[in-house]
């Protein structure tokens, strides 16, 4: 079985015909990549500088804007912690299901604790648009949260860097919180798993912005 992703999760959440023509169909239809620019340039200059690449000629490309959003992005007190991995991928099972994904970065304290068990680690994630409206229980936060788990037994939190607003979302992995993302994720997969007509959906705002409109509406 396929392991399944946030995005997949959040777009059958949001249309399971979406989701049939993205994930099942493997309909590729074209976006607007400016949209999407800003995003990569600085999420690929942060791995580089992470990995400790020299990264003086690509600075240089930016323009205003994204020097900006990146001099903020360095200037973080979690983007300054001690470096374990970015662009990393992680996966796991929960229940019956392989869920995984690829983080922005993974990131440990500053210190020389004796064993894993006494640091903490944090999974970031850079935002140069807007943070979920319910960050805690969004399918990123949960999918990343329970992978990391099965390698780090410790203490865990996701933080989600608003570039925009030059703010931090912090999210505690909890062990009841562990037990409701659980519960939320088998859910939700079971959903997709015996999911079975699309005959019945309605149709709403949000399709007027779907790349798949011409093809569904």
């Amino acid at each position: 079985m396929n392991s399944f992703s946030p995005n997949m999760l959040k777009t059958f959440e949001a249309c399971p015909q979406k989701y049939y023509f993205k994930y099942i169909q493997k309909i590729s239809m074209p976006q607007k990549t400016s949209f999407f620019e800003r995003g990569k340039k600085v999420h690929a200059l942060a791995n580089y500088y992470l990995r400790g690449d020299n990264i003086d000629k690509l600075e240089t490309t930016l323009n205003k804007d994204e020097k900006a959003i990146w001099d903020t992005l360095k200037q973080n007190e979690f983007f300054k912690k001690s470096y374990i991995n970015s662009e990393y991928n992680l996966s796991c099972k929960i229940g019956s299901y392989w869920i995984g994904g690829r983080i922005d970065a993974l990131m440990e304290d500053n210190t020389d604790s004796a064993t894993s068990a006494e640091r903490t680690y944090y999974i970031l994630d850079y935002k140069t648009g807007s943070i979920p409206q319910n960050p805690e229980y969004d399918y990123q936060t949960m999918v990343y949260l329970l992978c990391a788990s099965k390698i780090y037994d410790s203490n865990l939190k996701f933080i989600y860097i608003d570039l925009k607003n030059n703010q931090n979302c912090i999210i505690d992995f909890t062990p009841d919180k562990e037990k409701e993302y659980e519960k939320r994720i088998i859910k939700i997969c079971d959903k997709i798993t015996n999911f079975q007509s699309l005959e019945d959906i309605e149709y709403s705002k949000i399709c007027e912005f779907c790349e798949y409109r011409k093809i569904c509406i």
